[in-house]
């Protein structure tokens, strides 16, 4: 076999793409799949085996190449992190679409250095490109390492969002209600070995009830001591209220703050007002750069609908020149906004609005991960089977402490907060919303996309076709953006990421 010189090979691995950042989204339409389980851990084994000389190696199953220019290819799979290879890394593994010994490898070519060849391997070996022949664990990993409890500790709101789900009655959370919360929720996290709970205090307006958010935080705090769990917490605001003051109290609790802004000037005021009338975005501009100037950087959550598609440009241009993590989220229809048709998704419209988004992105590509908040409730970033934690690792308590698997169905409760371990009856619930493996959803079973994806939002899936074992409505909408998506992971990792291997072979 005809040796062919292979150089610099390059390997640009995403950092995000095996273990998701825990806060990279923090949607209000549901718990999103940045808090489910990575890949798959590799067994001590896997990871002492490439030191064996009589080992045999092989290309991973369900890996996945496109081509990104002429000299650059992003691979994407089931099993391995989201990386760039350059041609000569792409040669290199190709070589393992056969197994191969390394003793192998170094023999087919002869005039490469076996010190340098051996780093290269090296590195599509920690890049999970490559594993042993005889590696047969393969699998996904289902169980999660957070359990999440939503608080929804008001519902009263000091705006009047057309597509909220919410009534905003005049009622809050008592202290002794949201102990007792969280309480629940510790005591299932014990139950069922969760490492850590993550927190999210929301409303209505969560600041409308800040001293309330201080006191809950410090007990869990002293919760999570105790039993020696590791503790999250945001606090989801529509970013009106902030002071230097909320900003202060937040750092002092070690919380995260998540803000919704939905476009710049009109394309935020047709859907967020406050119950006047008047548009809040202004006043959320304000909130927003008070936390940055205060040491706070909020994630910026995003509600695409039909009205402000067009607008993402313009906002994705003024969230990248603050360097803000955020992501962007499809409007769900409920029963307060089933009037306001206007808001409903058009598939060429949307997908328009975008990929104009996409365009601004790429001209100011940001240092962070983008797999897991640019679409919807599709993660790119970890393979996975379920689209969120509804009914799996979520918990998500009313004012009155009463227990429902979804935020969105906040008035079908199944359990409550003096209950053992709730979790165990939300996974046990078959009445209310069901959140299947995407191996259980029709059309979805054989598709490329399928553990990227898992077939969309359950509660959005129902509600346009009556069943939960059904793909997304919005399926088209999604193929169209993966690829983009995926192309602006690999464009990102080129302009930021030193390469892993530069030794020259």
């Amino acid at each position: 076999m005809r040796s062919k010189k292979i150089d610099r090979p390059q390997i640009l691995v995403s950092l995000n793409s095996t273990y998701i950042p825990t806060g990279q989204c923090d949607c209000d339409g549901g718990d999103c799949a940045c808090d489910l389980s990575p890949l798959t851990e590799l067994t001590s084994d896997f990871r002492l085996s490439l030191g064996m000389s009589e080992t045999e190696f092989v290309r991973v199953p369900n890996s996945q190449m496109m081509n990104l220019d002429d000299t650059y290819s992003i691979c994407f799979g089931t099993y391995h992190p989201v990386a760039v290879l350059n041609q000569s890394a792409i040669y290199l593994l190709e070589q393992f679409t056969n197994p191969h010994k390394l003793d192998d490898i170094a023999i087919e070519h002869p005039n490469i250095d076996p010190i340098d060849l051996q780093a290269a391997i090296q590195e599509l070996y920690q890049a999970r490109l490559i594993a042993p022949n005889n590696y047969s664990s393969f699998n996904l990993n289902e169980i999660p390492e957070t359990l999440t409890a939503w608080l929804h500790i008001t519902d009263r709101c000091n705006l009047r969002c057309d597509y909220c789900y919410l009534p905003h009655e005049p009622k809050d959370m008592s202290i002794d209600i949201g102990k007792a919360a969280i309480e629940s929720t510790f005591r299932s996290a014990t139950l069922n070995n969760y490492r850590r709970v993550k927190l999210k205090y929301a409303g209505g307006e969560a600041l409308l009830c800040s001293p309330l958010i201080k006191d809950l935080h410090l007990y869990a705090q002293s919760l999570s001591k105790e039993t020696d769990i590791i503790l999250d917490g945001v606090v989801l605001s529509n970013g009106t209220l902030i002071t230097p003051e909320i900003i202060e109290m937040l750092q002092i609790l070690n919380l995260r703050l998540m803000i919704s802004l939905d476009g710049l000037s009109n394309f935020h005021n047709i859907q967020r007002s406050y119950a006047s009338g008047k548009g809040s975005f202004q006043d959320v501009e304000r909130g927003i750069k008070i936390a940055l100037k205060n040491g706070i950087i909020p994630d910026i959550s995003i509600t695409v609908s039909g009205r402000n598609a067009e607008g993402l440009p313009d906002l994705l241009e003024w969230i990248l020149e603050y360097n803000l993590p955020f992501s962007l989220n499809f409007y769900r229809e409920n029963e307060l906004s089933a009037s306001y048709e206007d808001l409903q998704l058009e598939e060429s419209r949307l997908i328009e609005g975008m990929l104009a988004a996409f365009k601004v992105i790429e001209l100011k590509l940001p240092n962070r991960s983008l797999l897991g908040s640019l679409i919807d409730r599709a993660n790119l970033a970890s393979p996975h089977k379920r689209t969120c934690g509804v009914g799996q690792s979520y918990l998500v308590f009313d004012y009155k402490g009463q227990i429902a698997k979804c935020q969105m169905q906040l008035h079908k409760t199944i359990s409550a907060s003096k209950t053992q371990d709730p979790l165990t009856l939300v996974r046990q619930d078959k009445a209310g919303i069901q959140n299947l493996s995407v191996e259980e959803k029709e059309g979805c079973r054989t598709c490329e996309w399928k553990y990227w994806c898992t077939g969309g939002c359950s509660l959005a899936t129902f509600k346009a076709t009556g069943r939960y074992d059904i793909q997304s409505p919005n399926c088209n909408i999604y193929k169209a953006l993966y690829p983009e998506a995926l192309r602006l992971e690999g464009l990102r990792l080129i302009k930021y990421s030193s390469p892993t291997n530069t030794n020259s072979i």
